[in-house]
C-alpha cells in the first residue's frame, strides 16, 4: 500500500502543507482514541481516502491539461480575433476608399449633368438659328422665284429683242445678196426671202434666207443664216440643215452666213466643215 505521504505529494503544492496536517493530526487523534482493530478499520478508510485523493490528483491534472488546451484555444481565438480587426480596419479603410470614390462620381456627375445643360441650351440655340435659317430659305425661295420669274420675262424680252435683231439682220441679207452674189460669182437672183420649205416625211426648215437664181444657165438656190455671232454649234446645226435641202432640190445649193461678228477660229472652222462657203459681216451688206 502507497504511503499517505507519496500520495500528498501528487497533489498541488499548495494543498500539500494542509493535507499533510490534516493526516497527522488525524494520525495523532486516531491513536489516542481507537484499538488496533478501530486502528485497522481507519487504515482502510485512509486507504480509500487515499485512493480518492489519487483519483482527485489525476482529475486535477486533467482538470490542468484541459486549462491548458482552453489557454492554447484562447490564444488562437485572440490571434483569430486580432485577424479579424486587421480585415476589419482593411474593410474600414476599403470603405472609406469607395465613399471617395461615389463622391468624386457624384462630382463628374454633376459635371456631367452641367454640361447636359449647357448641350440643351445650345441645341434650343441651335433649333432656333434652323427655325431662323428655314424662315431666311422660305423668303430666299420666295425672293429666287421672284428673280426666276422677272429672268423668265427678261429672257423672253432679249429673246424678243435677238429676234428683231435676227430679223434685222435678215432683212439687210435679202436685201443686199442678190447685188452681191451678182458681182461676185455671176448668179442671176429671181427670188429671195425667207421661207419654210417642207419636206415629204413631213418635216420642215425655217430657212433665214432662201434663193432661188441661174448660173451659167442652170438654176442655183443660195440658203442663208443669220446670226448675230456665229458659233460652232451654228455652223454644225446649218450643215445638216443644208444636207436635207440638197437632198431634197437636186441642184446646186450656195450655202451664205451673214453675221455681225465671227471669232477667226469659228470661221476657219465653218469654211472646213462647210465647202464653198461664204461668210458675209453685217457691215458688208450695208456697202452693197
Amino acid at each position: 500500500m502507497r504511503a499517505y505521504r507519496d500520495i500528498i505529494e501528487e497533489f498541488p503544492s499548495g494543498f500539500q502543507l494542509p493535507m499533510m496536517k490534516l493526516m497527522d493530526q488525524l494520525r495523532g487523534e486516531v491513536i489516542d482514541s481507537v484499538k488496533r482493530s478501530d486502528f485497522e478499520e481507519l487504515k482502510l478508510v485512509v486507504a480509500e481516502l487515499g485512493v480518492k485523493i489519487s483519483e482527485l490528483a489525476e482529475a486535477q491534472k486533467r482538470t490542468e491539461a484541459r486549462v491548458e488546451e482552453l489557454a492554447e484555444a484562447q490564444k488562437r481565438t485572440e490571434a483569430r480575433v486580432e485577424e479579424l480587426a486587421e480585415a476589419q480596419k482593411r474593410t474600414e479603410a476599403r470603405v472609406e476608399e469607395l465613399a471617395e470614390a461615389q463622391k468624386r462620381t457624384e462630382a463628374r456627375v454633376e459635371e456631367l449633368a452641367e454640361a447636359q445643360k449647357r448641350t440643351e441650351m445650345r441645341l434650343d440655340s441651335l433649333i432656333q438659328r434652323v427655325e431662323e435659317l428655314a424662315e431666311a430659305q422660305v423668303k430666299t425661295e420666295r425672293i429666287l422665284a421672284s428673280v426666276l420669274k422677272e429672268q423668265g420675262r427678261m429672257r423672253k424680252e432679249i429673246g424678243g429683242l435677238a429676234n428683231s435683231f435676227g430679223y434685222m439682220l435678215e432683212n439687210e441679207g435679202i436685201r443686199a445678196l442678190p447685188a452681191i452674189l451678182k458681182r461676185e460669182k455671176g448668179i442671176n437672183i429671181t427670188v429671195m426671202d425667207r421661207r419654210f420649205v417642207v419636206y415629204p416625211d413631213g418635216g420642215y426648215d425655217e430657212i433665214n434666207i432662201y434663193g432661188e437664181g441661174m448660173l451659167e444657165g442652170q438654176k442655183v438656190y443660195v440658203v442663208g443664216e443669220a446670226k448675230s455671232q456665229l458659233g460652232k454649234k451654228d455652223v454644225t446645226r446649218f450643215s445638216r440643215l443644208l444636207s436635207r435641202f440638197s437632198n431634197l432640190v437636186k441642184s446646186p445649193v450656195i450655202p451664205v452666213v451673214v453675221t455681225h461678228s465671227v471669232h477667226p477660229d469659228v470661221a476657219a472652222y465653218a469654211r472646213d466643215f462647210i465647202k464653198d462657203l461664204e461668210i458675209y459681216m453685217s457691215y458688208q451688206l450695208k456697202a452693197a
